[in-house]
């Protein structure tokens, strides 16, 4: 079994009611959109323009927007169909108003021609025959198999190894693969670093309470997010790599130790293990826990050697290599208040409604619709919002509104503050529209991980005030 390191708690965060009651649920494929609405701008940077226009014709994977720019990725069409029209859409994760493609289906899913390694392809269809999703199954009688599966690994390194690093970046640009643990940071940008990285750190945490979208990925695909992680680290060559995953995912832990095992890449890998606290997985708050180095502020971890990937990432980068597919389905889990709680695989563009629906029954007068997790998520109103890259999980809660009093300046917001802010000082100068005056107060370095709000006596919804300055002094409300 790869080496597990365990680490302790670290100096701030929360221990909050879990709620993961989707953690046995299989992925489900959810059935084709009858109409898919594609944002333009889901990626940390700038927006794609649009090259459809309405009456276009368009295949499943058919680069439908782009730019030239450094910080963005491609956005691809998630069905086939007919654009029916170029609009305008809100953008809730950066409070803007954004393009946006509609495509009407037909049904058929026509795709366009995939380029993919075929000796890469033939390995990936032997190892998909022999690892089996189901975990228990897989570790019990995978013994027999050993020696195929360390033939098969061998020879996939291998082939990943003749490909040049210039190959695999463009791969993964064309492909649209950005960060799929909420930031959407453009990944071909991370692979293409000239800084000198030496430690590469692989997300699997997902500390949000309910969200289990992640732990499914690490479980049903893990051998493809394992193949993902070695790609970037031939990439970047790092000294070493860590898979982090918090305590209470045991059984992704084991089984990553044994694909590690399977893949001989005992060296280069190391599974940490840690404490489940939110907001453990954020990238600044697992680099400062793993390796005890903080970001600068205004940096990223690439300014101290670091690149932290999500499995869901990783999942997709492998697949633009093995496949060729680009990043147009994600996982998501529907979750909370509902019937049936579910985790799908669902094609981006995807009506909120269509997820819900699949997932039974909800008290729709008393219940708040969320995209993303209760801390961090935003509400929205319109079930037709669509799915994007940034969404890994459709929250429907029962809430009751409490009325925001006067800050009494108790100071707790300020306490619990993992990146050692003063979150109360952002809510009473915003209240006041003074938004200059936050960027003394590193109002940038704030991760919105909604633990101030949580908090709060006076329930006053610090993060909303925060993302508000932030949208001003950013341009975005121009």
């Amino acid at each position: 079994m790869a080496n597990i390191i365990k680490k302790g708690i670290f100096s701030k965060g929360l221990k909050l009611p879990e709620n993961k009651i989707s953690a046995s649920v299989p992925i489900k494929k959810l059935p084709l959109p009858d109409k898919v609405l594609i944002l333009l701008q889901q990626h940390f940077g700038e927006p794609c323009d649009p090259l459809v226009a309405r009456g276009n014709k368009v295949k499943t994977g058919q680069i439908i927007a782009d730019s030239d720019k450094l910080f963005s990725a491609p956005l691809h069409s998630t069905i086939s169909g007919t654009v029916t029209n170029i609009t305008k859409a809100l953008n809730p994760f950066a409070n803007n108003i954004v393009n946006a493609v509609e495509i009407a289906g037909d049904g058929e899913d026509n795709w366009i021609e995939l380029k993919s390694e075929p000796i890469i392809k033939n390995i990936c269809d032997r190892l998909n025959e022999i690892y089996i999703n189901n975990l228990n199954d897989y570790l019990n009688t995978a013994e027999d198999n050993l020696q195929s599966l360390k033939n098969l690994w061998n020879r996939l390194i291998k082939a990943i190894d003749g490909i040049s690093d210039d190959e695999l970046i463009k791969r993964v640009k064309n492909a649209g693969v950005v960060g799929l643990g909420g930031a959407t940071f453009p990944t071909h940008v991370k692979l293409a670093t000239q800084k000198k990285i030496d430690t590469l750190i692989l997300n699997g945490c997902e500390c949000e309470p309910y969200i289990t979208s992640d732990h499914r990925i690490m479980l049903e695909y893990g051998w493809q997010v394992l193949a993902g992680a070695y790609i970037i680290f031939k990439v970047i060559s790092p000294e070493t790599a860590y898979i982090a995953i918090e305590d209470n995912k045991e059984d992704a832990i084991k089984l990553f130790g044994r694909l590690i095992e399977d893949a001989g890449l005992e060296q280069k890998f190391k599974i940490v293990s840690l404490k489940s606290r939110y907001p453990m997985g954020a990238e600044k708050t697992l680099i400062k826990n793993i390796l005890g180095r903080k970001v600068p502020v205004g940096g990223l971890p690439m300014d101290i050697g670091v690149v932290v990937n999500n499995v869901g990432t990783a999942k997709a980068v492998f697949d633009s290599l093995s496949t060729g597919v680009p990043l147009i389905e994600k996982v998501v889990t529907v979750t909370g208040d509902i019937e049936k709680p579910q985790n799908f695989m669902v094609r981006i563009g995807t009506p909120v409604i269509d997820l819900i629906s699949c997932c039974g029954k909800f008290d729709a007068g008393k219940t708040k619709i969320i995209v993303g997790g209760p801390m961090m998520g935003n509400a929205i109103v319109d079930l037709n919002f669509p799915v994007t890259k940034a969404i890994n999980c459709i929250l429907l809660k029962h809430t009751v509104r409490i009325q925001e009093s006067n800050c009494i300046r108790c100071g707790r917001c300020v306490n619990i503050c993992p990146m050692n802010l003063m979150p109360l000082m952002y809510a009473a100068y915003a209240k006041n529209s003074k938004y200059e005056v936050l960027r003394d107060y590193y109002i940038s370095t704030c991760i919105e991980c909604g633990s101030c709000a949580y908090v709060c006596p006076a329930a006053i919804p610090i993060v909303a005030y925060i993302k508000t300055a932030k949208s001003v002094l950013t341009g975005y409300g121009k």
